[in-house]
């Protein structure tokens, strides 16, 4: 192995020494205490630390990097102190994820290092992210992201890569090739000769280089570092190196012939560079030696402070309310504080229009970014105009790759700077689906890093678009912790419901019907004011039964009043799906005694029956009839507007209502 120190004086060689053998002496304690049965669970990355330790070496301390399992030299080399890794990996409930993670699916804002979630594709597009953020405020900044070779066949690396190539972003790629996904080796994995090969596919630059040596790692991502920034660009590199162990303890490594191993002994990183600074004259055998003892003492040392961790009682609350990012005080005012406020007649579109270009007054960072969004002013044209207005950093037309995005937008929140992400269609959630359930949803009780991201989901039927460009999947969400839901049914709500959702710190999907954008109109305050989310409305209080819906149930809902007038109905709006406001629901059930839940979701696993599980629980002895539901059948929704109409909840409303009002 050839070592090249460049412009590394001998003081610099040894400081990377030091930081190259502290990750190694870890580890191998770490694997004791595995045996011993004092942590649960370990991804080794013995072989591999010359890559974690080059690269975040070479990185300024404020640059952002997304690590995975075996970068542990990332964390060391970031001083993160090693009491709290030890208590991290030991499930302290002081640690960085108060015990609610294992091993490294943690992150920590104060060393600019992102927590991993196990599906290791997210990663990479949450760089994007962070480097769209550094470009935007002209800093001279990098971001960087590692995956494996196995990562590189998820479709998060071929988004990840594709928009920072089209968007130009500073950030550095890094494949640790390790040889193995698992037990399956890279002749499976890819056809190719190089994964580095890729690059060109991207129209980006990319070298292969030797994983395994500290300095050769050091000095390319030094020398990448000022590239991306200086021109503006990604850059993919590809480390050759070897897993020497397991892909964790557990699943061992008979699948490894015996040679292979061998071979890859004699590439050690962390002995051939000890050779190379004895015969360099910068160390001795037995300042190497010494060094050895003072590292495993300064170890032993940190993990007697905090072996054996105390035990504690668990708190329910507590971890209730680190499900959400406080939301803190804000001088935007509720809708019912206007005192006669200034209205205009809108139209649904128009209301949600308004909230997202006042609040890009109020938050001159913030981003808006989808398919089609920017000079074409959407699908629908909810951002019509905006281009002229702010530019095109800031409403930004984004390739087809809804996952990446996704990812981009909760990097961009890691930088503080607030976001919307537009779904072309509801419906295309899917695509998107892990970077919302996964990382967004679960980021800040994992390690307290919000997640400030707003979806628009534009969404519903009686448009005639069939299975794909109708569906209701609201649902889907509401049984994901962390994840805010609204569903404004009018104007008014539509733009208090938006500055709201950009206000608050915490990922919001906020779906809007299509069907509404230009059929529904009402007077909408000219003010900047919010609709609280979490908070239902009243739409009318009657006697006779009641009606919990949203979205256009409230329409259908006040359709059957106007043509029923001798039924006396509640009518309540709520507005927002998650957090569902419990006390307004108890507050309807007690108007009547008879409930219909109305909605335009299918039946089955619709929130219908949750909100009817919770007043069968929590309201039984004010109810006078069974808690009848109301909802679109359990098909996809079809194309034809004659089976549509047939599909749809309103259909059955009123022979619904009848049963009830009868009971």
């Amino acid at each position: 192995m050839e070592y090249q120190p460049g412009n590394l004086n001998n003081q610099e060689l040894i400081n990377i020494y030091h930081s190259l053998l502290l990750p190694r002496m870890i580890e191998e304690k770490m694997l004791v205490l595995l045996r011993q049965g004092k942590i649960s669970k370990w991804f080794s990355g013995i072989g591999q630390e010359a890559i974690s330790v080059g690269a975040t070496l070479a990185m300024d301390k404020d640059e952002w990097i997304m690590p995975l399992h075996r970068n542990l030299g990332v964390f060391t080399s970031r001083d993160m102190p090693l009491t709290d890794l030890f208590k991290q990996w030991q499930g302290d409930i002081t640690g960085y994820s108060k015990a609610r993670e294992r091993s490294f699916h943690f992150g920590s804002k104060a060393h600019f290092v992102c927590g991993m979630i196990s599906h290791l594709g997210p990663q990479l597009a949450i760089a994007d992210g962070v480097a769209l953020a550094y470009q935007q405020r002209g800093q001279q900044k990098c971001a960087l992201a590692f995956t494996g070779d196995g990562g590189t066949s998820e479709g998060d690396f071929h988004e990840a890569l594709n928009v920072a190539a089209v968007w130009n972003l500073p950030i550095i790629f890094i494949i640790e090739n390790n040889g193995y996904g698992l037990s399956t080796p890279t002749n499976e994995q890819y056809k190719c000769e190089h994964l580095v090969d890729r690059a060109k596919g991207y129209g980006i630059e990319g070298v292969r280089i030797d994983g395994n040596n500290i300095l050769e790692v050091y000095n390319t991502i030094k020398s990448v570092r000022s590239y991306c920034i200086q021109h503006q660009k990604p850059y993919l590199i590809e480390c050759d190196t070897f897993r020497m162990r397991g892909h964790e303890e557990a699943s061992g490594i008979k699948y490894v012939p015996k040679e292979l191993l061998e071979m890859w002994a004699f590439k050690d990183p962390i002995k051939n560079y000890e050779d190379f600074l004895v015969s360099a004259g910068i160390l001795t055998n037995e300042i190497i030696a010494q060094t050895h003892a003072t590292v495993k003492e300064k170890i032993e040392s940190d993990l007697r402070q905090v072996m054996d961790p105390a035990s504690f009682i668990p708190n329910v609350q507590a971890e209730l309310n680190d499900v959400f990012a406080s939301i803190g005080e804000n001088d935007i005012p509720e809708i019912t504080q206007l005192a006669q406020p200034v209205v205009q007649h809108k139209r649904f579109i128009e209301s949600i229009s308004d909230a997202m270009r006042a609040s890009m007054h109020r938050y001159p960072e913030m981003i808006i970014m989808g398919q089609d969004i920017a000079e074409y002013g959407g699908a629908f044209k909810m951002t019509e105009g905006f281009v002229a207005e702010f530019g095109k950093g800031r409403i930004r037309n984004t390739p087809i790759c809804e996952s990446a995005i996704v990812g981009a937008a909760l990097g961009l929140s890691l930088e503080g700077i607030k976001s919307v992400m537009e779904m072309q269609f509801a419906d295309f959630v899917t695509v998107g689906f892990n970077q919302i359930v996964n990382n967004l949803a679960k980021i800040h009780y994992r390690w307290g890093q919000n997640a400030d991201v707003v979806v628009r989901m534009p969404t519903g039927a009686g448009v005639g678009a069939g299975p794909f460009h109708s569906q209701s999947n609201e649902a889907w969400f509401t049984h994901v912790p962390g994840l805010k839901v609204v569903y404004p049914s009018n104007p008014a709500d539509a733009k208090g419901l938006m500055i709201a959702a950009l206000a608050d710190p915490n990922p919001v999907l906020y779906f809007e019907h299509k069907a509404m954008y230009r059929s529904v109109e009402g007077d909408v305050p000219d003010a900047y004011y919010q609709v609280p989310i979490g908070k239902a409305f009243f739409v009318s209080k009657g006697a006779d039964a009641t009606i919990i819906t949203y979205g256009m149930g409230v329409h259908w809902a006040k359709k059957y009043q106007a043509e029923n007038e001798n039924v006396s109905l509640t009518i309540l709006d709520l507005r927002t799906l998650s957090p569902l406001d419990y006390e307004a629901i108890k507050e309807a059930v007690a108007t009547s005694g008879k409930v219909l839940i109305l909605h335009e979701d299918n039946l089955t696993g619709g929130i219908g029956g949750e909100i009817s599980a919770w007043i069968a629980e929590h309201c039984f002895t004010q109810l006078d009839a069974p808690i009848m539901r109301c909802a679109s059948l359990d098909t996809p929704i079809p194309f034809n507007t004659v089976l549509e109409k047939q599909y749809l909840a309103n259909s059955r409303l009123h022979e619904t209502m009848q049963k009830l009002l009868a009971y």
